[in-house]
Order: C-alpha cells, then structure tokens, then sequence
C-alpha cells in the first residue's frame, strides 16, 4: 500500500516537473518575441558573432557581384506607397548566397541585352514596423511579428533594364503597385510586357528565388527565416562592416 502510494507520489511530481519545463520553454520561446516582436540582430558585435558561427550569413554589397548595378531606390525617396522617406543613403546589401545567385542571373540576363534593376534589396527591421503601419495586409506588406526576407538580406524588388543605359523596360504596372495588375497571373496586358514578366520569373527561379504571387518584383531565398536572422542594422553600420 505504502509502495503503491510512493509510486502515486512520483508519478504526480513527475508530471509537475513535465508540466514546468513546457511552461518554461513556451516562456523562453515569447522572450524571443515570435508573437509581437521576433528577435532581431541590433548590434554589429552580434552580426559578427553569427558570420564567425556560418560564412554564408556574411552581408555583401551587391556593387561587387554585378556590373552595371543599376538602383531606383524608393523608399529613399517620398516616391513610394507610404508617401514618406522610409531611409537615407541605401546600398544593395544581401546575403552571400543571394548575391552570388543574382550575379548568375545577371549574366544570363545580359545574353538578351538586359539588366536588373533593384529597386529595394535589406532593409532595416525598422522599415517593415514603418510599411506595416502603412499598409497592415499581408499581401502587400511584411508583418513585424514574423519580419521581412529585406530584413534578413534575403529578398530583392527587382525589375528589367536595357543593359546599357539602365533604363526600365515595360512591367505589368510601376513599382508597389497594390492591385491585381502585379499579380503574376494577371493576363490584360500587352503580349511584350507578359513576356518581360516571364523572363524576369524564370531566370529567378532558375537561380533558386521564389516569386510573390501578388508582386511581380518581388523574390525571396527561399527558407531565409530559417537560416538568417532578422537585422535591424542602420546602412551606416553596414558600411563599416564592409
């Protein structure tokens, strides 16, 4: 009676020991913030620490990888969806395995006489809190709760140029166009702009990116939140890091 009381006993304190380290590890997963706020990389120091732990983490300046590297920056200019300067002095900073996958597209994309054309590459975490607050749907905009691929310098907004004087080639629709015309399965167009759509799509996704349905200039790496951190390193301290 008295064994079969110890064993009660145990079995009880077993399941409070289980039951305070689920509530513990949900306790540590909120600390990270994953519901509101995910964690993000704020300092140079720790982005050093990642890059020391995976090479593939190091953030580069597109400027070494493609040549011409032609940018219509956005979000540096009122010119954009928020109608506000979203952040000053930009530099095409991605991932390692991302500039190395554009520089491939690059040179494809010269064989017809074309270049991309980058219209935003990482950004700050701070920006995406910003675009959200602007435009709070996830068709269109990141949520902070799970950040951006910009924010992680695995996302690019990318369109096509003529290779020699950098200037834009017809798209379905201008740049952060929120409706069904930048959908990529939107067909009323001309036949010349549905056929630069393509081309931009399947060189991408040869060189491993993954089109946004809604967006026919955006493309992500794809298990980017997995792999990289979310940063939200001003493009000043970029500049140093290089």
């Amino acid at each position: 009676m008295q064994r079969e009381s110890n064993k009660n006993i145990g079995l009880f304190v077993f399941s409070i020991v289980i039951t305070c380290s689920q509530t513990c590890i949900c306790q540590s997963v909120n600390s990270t913030g994953n519901a509101k706020e995910p964690y993000v990389i704020t300092t140079i120091r720790k982005y050093y620490e990642t890059v020391g732990q995976d090479s593939s983490q190091t953030i580069v300046n597109l400027a070494g990888y493609i040549t011409p590297l032609y940018t219509d920056w956005k979000y540096a200019s009122i010119n954009n969806f928020t109608g506000k300067i979203l952040y000053k002095k930009p530099m095409a900073y991605v991932r390692l395995p991302i500039a190395e996958a554009l520089q491939k597209v690059q040179k494809e994309l010269s064989g017809f006489g074309l270049s991309l054309i980058f219209y935003d590459a990482y950004r700050p975490y701070s920006v995406t809190k910003k675009m959200w607050k602007a435009v709070p749907d996830e068709r269109y905009a990141a949520n902070p709760a799970k950040g951006s691929g910009h924010n992680r310098g695995a996302a690019v907004d990318v369109g096509l140029a003529n290779k020699i004087t950098g200037k834009p080639i017809p798209m379905p629709t201008t740049f952060d166009n929120f409706s069904d015309t930048a959908h990529h399965d939107f067909m009323q167009l001309p036949e010349e702009v549905i056929q630069n759509r393509q081309l931009l799509r399947k060189v991408m996704e040869k060189y491993g990116f993954v089109a946004l349905k809604t967006e026919w200039w955006h493309y992500s790496w794809p298990g980017a939140a997995q792999k990289f951190a979310l940063l939200n390193l001003s493009f000043r301290k970029l500049k140093r890091i290089q």
